[in-house]
């Protein structure tokens, strides 16, 4: 079911530029394609390569492009890898905004934890990452079609299994080596800038969609269907968290560094 590549002509090795240190900059792209077999419309696979070792931290089919799937996946590879200095992205709205020296709400998530943006002017300034997504796209949709898997859920099962063993065991042909090996030679040289994941109260709510509520007369806001009554003053303006999960916050204030989240009213997903 894999699409056959006897007769192509092998591509020569070519060494192209690379950052020296782990985690000085991690190469990111969206990738939309038909990844689950018998469906017409299109999924989105988000994916994450570290520039200088090739090492694949974190691929995730998601049903469309949002911004809610980006935080939701940023978060998870952060989560697990811990932070790099700065991401490879184009220029899609969700990144680059045409006001000088303001953030789009993804770039304030990444700038909140000292992650910076690097904008790569065409597809070929990103040729890392773009050959993991045609990779992904050889391989991917003919496993899920060998194994009947046409969900979601299933299909990030499957990929989370996948990533290891891409890492551990396929030689990168640039490298020389597997990305595991890059990674350990990287981390026993010194060679790497990762920070941990931090411990910080304002983690769930960086990464959600954040929205200006006012409290109206009768000191209620609107969630989902209803209108809840909330501990803040009437006419007052305060911050609705969207979580990936589904759950609702409305927090005192926007984050803030050098403060404490003041959680208002929470709405659970039941």
């Amino acid at each position: 079911m894999a699409p056959d590549t006897r007769y192509k002509t092998k591509s020569k090795t070519l060494k192209r530029w690379q950052v020296r240190d782990l985690g000085a900059l991690w190469q990111y792209d969206a990738s939309p394609h038909c990844w689950l077999p018998g469906q017409p419309e299109k999924q989105v696979l988000l994916d994450i390569l570290d520039d200088a070792t090739r090492y694949n931290v974190g691929a995730r089919l998601y049903p469309a492009e949002t911004l809610l799937a980006h935080l939701d996946f940023l978060s998870r590879v952060f989560t697990l890898h811990g932070l790099p200095l700065a991401l490879d992205v184009d220029y899609h709205s969700f990144f680059f905004t045409h006001t000088p020296d303001a953030f789009t709400q993804l770039g304030a998530a990444l700038h909140f934890y000292g992650i910076a943006l690097r904008y790569a002017p065409t597809p070929q300034a990103k040729g890392k990452i773009e050959r993991r997504n045609d990779f992904w796209q050889n391989r991917l949709p003919a496993l899920l079609a060998a194994d009947d898997i046409r969900d979601l859920e299933p299909a990030n099962l499957l990929l989370d299994q996948l990533l290891p063993h891409v890492n551990t065991h396929e030689i990168h042909r640039e490298l020389g080596i597997t990305p595991q090996a890059a990674r350990v030679q990287a981390m026993a040289e010194k060679r790497s800038v990762l920070r941990p994941w931090p411990a910080c109260p304002w983690w769930p709510y960086v990464w959600s969609l954040q929205t200006k509520v006012r409290v109206g007369d009768d000191g209620k806001v609107p969630v989902r269907s209803q209108r809840l009554s909330i501990s803040a003053p009437a006419r007052s303006t305060v911050t609705r968290c969207l979580r990936p999960d589904g759950d609702i916050f409305f927090l005192r204030y926007a984050p803030e560094p050098n403060a404490t989240p003041i959680v208002l009213l929470h709405s659970p997903v039941f």
